[in-house]
Parts: C-alpha cells; sequence; structure tokens
C-alpha cells in the first residue's frame, strides 16, 4: 500500500482545467509537433484533445500553442515559451507534492504504524 497523489488546478468558480494527463498531452504535442498525433497517441480524439487544450488556455488565460492550419502536408501545433515554462513548474509542484505525500505517509503508515492490532 502507498499513497496515489493527483493533482489538479481550478479556475475562479472550481471548475478543474488542469491535471496530469493534460500534461502528458501537452508533451505530446511537443514531441510529434501535432495535436491529432498526440491525441491518438493517447487514444484520445481530437475533438476531446482540441477541447481540453481550449480549456487550459481559458483557465490560465494565456496561450500554450502555436498553431499552423493546413492538414498533415503543412500544419502543425508547437509549445509557446510560457506553455514549456508553465508545464515544468506544474511537474516539478506535482513531484514536490508526491515526495512530500510519500514521506508523510512513511511517517503515520510506516513499520508497525497504522497495523490492526488483534
Amino acid at each position: 500500500m502507498k499513497p496515489r497523489v493527483r493533482v489538479s488546478f481550478t479556475d475562479g468558480r472550481g471548475i478543474p482545467f488542469m491535471g496530469i494527463g493534460l500534461v502528458w498531452l501537452i508533451r505530446g504535442i511537443a514531441r510529434f509537433g501535432s495535436i491529432r498525433r498526440a491525441a491518438g497517441d493517447m487514444g484520445m480524439s481530437y475533438v476531446k484533445a482540441l477541447r481540453i487544450v481550449n480549456l487550459l488556455e481559458r483557465g490560465l488565460g494565456e496561450k500554450m500553442l502555436h498553431r499552423r492550419r493546413g492538414g498533415a502536408a503543412r500544419g502543425g501545433a508547437s509549445l509557446t515559451p510560457y506553455a514549456k515554462a508553465f508545464i515544468n513548474a506544474y511537474e516539478g509542484y506535482h513531484d514536490r507534492v508526491n515526495a512530500y505525500a510519500l514521506k508523510e505517509y512513511a511517517r503515520i503508515f510506516g513499520p508497525g504504524r497504522g497495523k490492526r492490532r488483534r
């Protein structure tokens, strides 16, 4: 048994717009240069990927992608400098939150703790 912490961000109304799955999508867009290919790699539809990227951009109030229209031969997408910095910061925050959770788990439930007595 070990803890699993999911970190998500919400907007001012409490609506979630950011989580680790979106980070994976953004990383895929950076790798493939395409929203469609990144979505397909994750088993996600292009429409869903586009919707969640747009939700992220609205939630942050910043553009995450440079988009080039034009289909397979001319189109594509790349990360904005803001997106690169934000995703790196989010991953660092996510890692620190999980490290803290593991440390606290060990402190509270470590050997000899948290076991039922018969």
